[in-house]
């Protein structure tokens, strides 16, 4: 069931990955399945954990953000 299926994609310093660990159990909990940032499976919805701080950080969430609008957008 593809929209059942999360895909968390972490950028950034450690606290994001643990950020991401939290928000995976939490996700898990409510009976989604997950898909890992390398896996090629469609996700129905893919969360992009980052943060802004540094433009070098902004610009690398940007254009993962884009990827996946671009991906999405080939997947209809």
């Amino acid at each position: 069931m593809k929209n059942k299926k999360i895909r968390i994609v972490t950028l950034g310093c450690s606290k994001n990955i643990v950020d991401s660990e939290k928000l995976l159990r939490q996700v898990q909990a409510g009976g989604f399945s997950l898909i890992h940032e390398t896996d090629t499976a469609s996700a129905g919805t893919v969360i992009i954990n980052t943060c802004g701080f540094i433009n070098d950080a902004k610009e690398e969430s940007i254009d993962t953000i884009l990827r996946h609008i671009k991906a999405r957008e080939s997947d209809l």
